[in-house]
């Protein structure tokens, strides 16, 4: 089927999916997801098969990790849908409602957006989490996965559509773009007349080439160079165990710390029972001059600007020592991707100089950046981390994928 073929079917989908009631999209979801349950074996078998592939091709153990599938995953995913079945429905919410001088009744409400399509690298779980997310907020979707998932998409995409299409349900509202040619994708960035969003989600090259060539209303999400400044008053233990958390909890997402900023008042009691904890994780350590003078009994590479710039999603990490808060925040400012960062201090003035100067998504004091999550931050799934400004920025939950319109009430009123 033809890009244009599928953004038709798809508008056309859409219309239906922002008529539906709360109940029926519940049972939609719910109904598929005891289909991904049923079909497990289909779905890993289909799974295998781009597993394979992907070993053969070189591709690093963290990504073959988040590309595998088993029954257990599966049953993840299903229970996915079965969470977002839960979720209050954000559509038809009034955010706000005003009677004017002059009689009418001004209200905004949320709506569906239409058409999102979702663009996206090797993690087959974003199939059925986009798809879940993008219905119960009253939008069709359009998936574009990468080569690496083609068949795992495929298989998941297929037993879906066959589930809502049992329903009685139009099965397009949701489609898998099963041509995964860079041709493709471009004419997809580009298929205004039918998408009123498209979404990234994967590496900094992916989210780089959707923002610079579409012309649909792009959100940015998921680049994560994440910083943890540890203050010249942090409690020594406390900043330990953010930073390992933050760097080895898991290494392979946008919220793990990639850089760690010390005040030199506190690096030299501080930065080698950190390079310690760090090297018993097995992380490889970037370093400033300072750091390495500081840690001699420690394998310490020279960091360079790259370094200090670069999301690694790896066991290594860049360290520098600084003056003071003005300075960690001054680097920050030159190399973070606006996501996620993190002051570990006893100092009441620090902490709300670094939450009111630093300019990212998530900004924490005393906490582990591994929680910008929309489920850690309790309002359920969600379909990315923006961190753009515009629209939405940090996890975007449900309410991120709605738009808003005003509805006016009158009773004759025209304007003098």
């Amino acid at each position: 089927m033809d890009i244009n073929t599928i953004g038709k079917n798809a508008k056309a989908a859409s219309r239906l999916t922002a008529a539906m009631e709360t109940k029926q999209k519940n049972e939609i979801l719910t109904v598929c997801g005891e289909a991904l349950i049923n079909n497990a074996d289909a779905i890993i078998e289909a799974n295998k098969a781009d597993y394979e592939k992907a070993k053969a091709n070189g591709m690093s153990k963290h990504m073959l990790d988040r590309l595998m599938l088993n029954k257990d995953r599966i049953e993840a995913m299903a229970d996915g849908l079965f969470q977002i079945a839960k979720l209050p429905d954000p559509v038809g919410e009034y955010v706000s409602m005003n009677t004017l001088p002059n009689g009418l009744i001004v209200g905004q409400k949320r709506v569906p957006m239409g058409v999102i399509g979702i663009i996206y690298e090797a993690r087959p779980n974003v199939t059925s989490d986009a798809f879940g997310l993008c219905l119960k907020a009253g939008s069709a979707v359009i998936l574009k996965g990468g080569s690496d998932a083609i068949n795992s998409n495929k298989a998941v995409v297929d037993i879906l559509r066959q589930a809502i299409e049992n329903m009685g349900i139009n099965p397009d509202i949701v489609t898998l773009i099963e041509d995964t040619s860079r041709e493709t994708t471009t004419a997809l960035m580009r298929l205004n007349e039918y998408v009123d969003l498209l979404i990234p989600r994967g590496g900094a090259g992916l989210i780089s080439a959707v923002v610079k060539n579409s012309t649909v209303p792009v959100i940015e999400t998921g680049t994560g160079n994440c910083h943890i400044y540890v203050d010249d008053t942090a409690k020594i233990q406390m900043a330990l165990d953010i930073l390992i958390n933050a760097k080895t909890q898991r290494i392979g997402v946008c919220n793990a710390a990639e850089s760690l900023l010390v005040s030199e008042k506190i690096a030299p009691e501080f930065l080698p029972l950190a390079a310690k904890a760090l090297k018993e994780k097995g992380v490889e350590i970037r370093g400033c001059v300072k750091t390495a003078e500081i840690c001699k009994g420690f394998e310490i590479i020279p960091a360079t600007d790259k370094d200090y710039a670069t999301e690694f999603l790896d066991l290594i990490i860049s360290v520098k020592v600084v003056k003071d808060v003005n300075e960690a925040i001054d680097h920050i400012a030159k190399y973070s991707t606006g996501h996620s960062e993190a002051i570990v201090t006893e100092s009441y003035e620090n902490a709300q100089k670094f939450l009111a100067q630093v300019d990212s998504a998530a900004v924490y004091v005393n906490a582990s950046t591994r929680f910008t999550d929309g489920n850690e931050f309790g309002f359920g799934a969600e379909i990315g981390i923006s961190t753009q400004k515009l629209h939405a920025r940090g996890p975007m939950g449900l309410q991120a994928l709605t738009t808003t319109k005003f509805v006016i009430y009158g009773n004759g009123q025209v304007r003098p």
